[in-house]
């Protein structure tokens, strides 16, 4: 796929595994960019799984479709530029029951077709593993690295391992690992819960020499704000540290 004019930079948030909480990464990682005054675009790449217009309260919003493309969806709040299977679905609970090239293509036209507007950031919110959707976009776009999330379990981090060498054997950068789940606060006492474990996240960066851009709570808050489809208002310091590690890079 040809550069687009119009995007100046594509990050991809990836993990070999689901469940680790990557679509809320992507959705904090660009609202977090749009605070700070940039124009940003996320495309839910994950076609199978989309989960990005119910974060942001896109509901019964259809994209403006004419010869020259399609329009992306723009948030209430912040005005970031939202393109997702789910709003091109009659129904959002529709199953999409498409074969991998069936995949590839709806993501090529997600590139190719979307008529982005003069983007800083666009953020690709991946489907875990390492099949089609990912070799499609690291094979064929013209990507400017991947943000690798995980939680921190064993297990968790050596599926993890798996997209990180897929990144690296495709030749694009790896920005970092974030490391997801990693802890609770208990409210009342505020006292630190590890309930997947000791977090382990600097110390696999540093084996896999990768920069490690830190550690996201368990926040029953953020689920609330995901379900009621408010993820623009929420807020947490964290967040802010691992967008400004993420911008050395850029500087």
């Amino acid at each position: 796929m040809e550069l687009n004019p119009n995007i100046n930079r594509t990050i991809a948030v990836m993990s070999g595994k689901g469940g680790v909480g990557k679509s809320s990464v992507s959705a904090l990682l660009t609202v977090e960019m749009a605070r700070r005054g940039l124009k940003v675009g996320i495309m839910d790449a994950d076609i199978t799984g989309p989960s990005v217009p119910t974060m942001f309260g896109i509901v019964n919003i259809r994209p403006t479709i004419n010869e020259a493309g399609i329009f992306p969806v723009e948030t209430e709040k912040y005005k970031i530029q939202v393109i997702s299977i789910n709003l091109l679905l009659e129904r959002p609970d529709q199953p999409v029951i498409w074969r991998g090239p069936l995949l590839s293509k709806a993501i090529q036209d997600f590139w190719n077709e979307v008529l982005w507007s003069d983007l800083d950031f666009l953020i690709l919110d991946m489907p875990p593993g390492t099949g089609d959707v990912p070799l499609t976009v690291l094979q064929s776009m013209p990507l400017d690295g991947a943000v690798i999330v995980s939680s921190p379990q064993d297990l968790a981090f050596m599926i993890v391992k798996k997209a990180i060498h897929m990144v690296q054997q495709l030749q694009k950068p790896v920005l970092g690992l974030v490391e997801n789940m990693s802890f609770i606060q208990c409210p009342k006492c505020q006292e630190i819960i590890y309930p997947f474990g000791q977090p382990k996240g600097k110390d696999i960066s540093t084996q896999l020499q990768i920069p490690f851009l830190g550690e996201l709570p368990i926040d029953p808050v953020l689920s609330e704000y995901c379900d009621a489809g408010k993820i623009e208002e929420y807020e947490n310091p964290k967040i802010k540290n691992i967008v400004d590690m993420l911008m050395v890079g850029f500087s």
